[in-house]
């Protein structure tokens, strides 16, 4: 390790990453709910000299983009992490806004997914600007909203036109995998209409939940047509996450003498490389239409996105991911792991099971940024709970690491 690279890890303070971690933990964050967490990042950054700037991607919601100017003439990175967190399961056990630490367990909901990660991109960029190290490029920290809901707030970032050489997204995949490699992401309502009436008299009335439970069953049976890969064995996958279903376009639930006409599910396809909306959409109506024939008194509508009534829901479509491994970004990353760890990443491309989710990295990619996936790994619950955890020697480690991938990107 050379004189620069040292004065940058003598900088990576554990206590003040976990510190930081578990304000951010205080904080709830859920999806359409993170400005208060973007105002506090602002005052964060500010008081420590960054150029900071809050976007308000919809009316009253805001994330936080700082940077840390260069000098001039060497290439530009970004750190990105996501504000917006997981809803709450009903298996918790611990308080979830109350950070705890055991051992080497950081607990408290959102660490996971990616409180941990927004901590150590942060905190690489702070082991910059301690070390007194100028660096020629710009390195920015963009913490940025909606990435549950397909990529919100880094997609609007690439749409107000803000470009960076490149980028390190901080999901939770682990200290030793440099992810290059991920599924695409599409979710769709479908709804089945009913003719409501009064329990005491069934004739004329179509049940709207009874036609729905005939087109989830027939979901089971979809054939997607797609070229295999060998490295993402189980792609496609479809889920059907959520079902509601009431008298009118507003789901009434509290009139169950009458037959619901009105029936929703929300449901999620996880695709590969060369399938298209469109054809995953034919594939299911391949499934779907022959039930018409069969029940005179079925229909069906398939709409993309799913509603806005939904709060929260996912409006963009994520494309899948192939980073080449040989872009600089991805050798950057793996000899600055080599670096501190002395090892060579345990992997780098396609990294299962965490290839079989979808990311802001297709946003970057497809605006002409080569990224790719580096973060600290979590431990989900297990044993009867869900309380999940951030493995903080992890958290140190992608901080190390980080900061010297921007020493060797960014140059001096």
């Amino acid at each position: 390790m050379n004189p620069e690279q040292s004065k940058i890890i003598d900088q990576v303070d554990e206590q003040a990453i976990v510190d930081l971690a578990s304000d951010l933990i205080k904080i709830p964050s859920f999806k359409l709910e993170e400005t208060p967490v973007a105002t506090f990042l602002a005052d964060f950054f500010v008081d420590r000299q960054y150029e900071v700037g809050l976007q308000e991607v919809e009316p009253g919601r805001f994330q936080t983009i700082a940077t840390l100017r260069g000098t001039g003439g060497g290439p530009s990175l970004m750190l990105n992490g996501h504000t917006d967190i997981n809803s709450l399961t009903r298996r918790w056990r611990r308080d979830p806004w109350t950070p705890v630490v055991e051992g080497d367990r950081l607990y408290g909901h959102g660490i996971q997914n990616m409180k941990g990660g927004l901590a150590s991109i942060i905190m690489a960029a702070e082991a910059v600007r301690t070390s007194g190290i100028r660096l020629k490029g710009d390195l920015t920290v963009a913490c940025v909203v909606g990435e549950t809901q397909g990529g919100e707030g880094t997609n609007f970032l690439m749409k107000s036109g803000f470009r960076t050489d490149m980028a390190v997204v901080a999901e939770p995949f682990g200290a030793s995998n440099l992810v290059t490699v991920h599924s695409g992401i599409v979710h769709m309502a479908i709804h089945t209409y009913g003719v409501t009436g009064h329990v005491r008299q069934l004739e004329g009335t179509v049940n709207a939940v009874v036609k729905m439970t005939g087109i989830i069953n027939a979901l089971r049976k979809v054939e997607f047509t797609y070229q295999p890969r060998e490295d993402l064995p189980d792609l496609p996958k479809l889920n059907v996450g959520s079902v509601i279903g009431g008298l009118g376009q507003d789901y009434i639930l509290v009139e169950p003498p009458y037959i619901p006409d009105m029936c929703t599910i929300i449901v999620d396809v996880h695709f590969l490389p060369g399938q298209t909306v469109e054809g995953i959409v034919a594939d299911i109506r391949e499934v779907v239409d022959p039930l018409l024939a069969e029940d005179p008194e079925l229909s069906y509508e398939i709409e993309i996105p799913p509603p806005e009534f939904f709060k929260g829901r996912r409006r963009l479509v994520m494309d899948p991911l192939d980073v080449p491994r040989d872009e600089e970004i991805v050798q950057a990353v793996a000899r600055s792991h080599q670096d501190v760890t002395g090892q060579p990443p345990k992997a780098i491309g396609t990294v299962l099971p965490f290839s079989y989710t979808a990311n802001d990295t297709c946003h970057l990619w497809n605006a002409g940024i080569p990224c790719l996936l580096y973060g600290p790994a979590v431990v989900r619950g297990g044993g009867g709970e869900d309380d999940s955890c951030v493995i903080i020697s992890e958290m140190v480690q992608c901080t190390k690491v980080l900061a010297l991938t921007a020493l060797d990107i960014c140059k001096t």
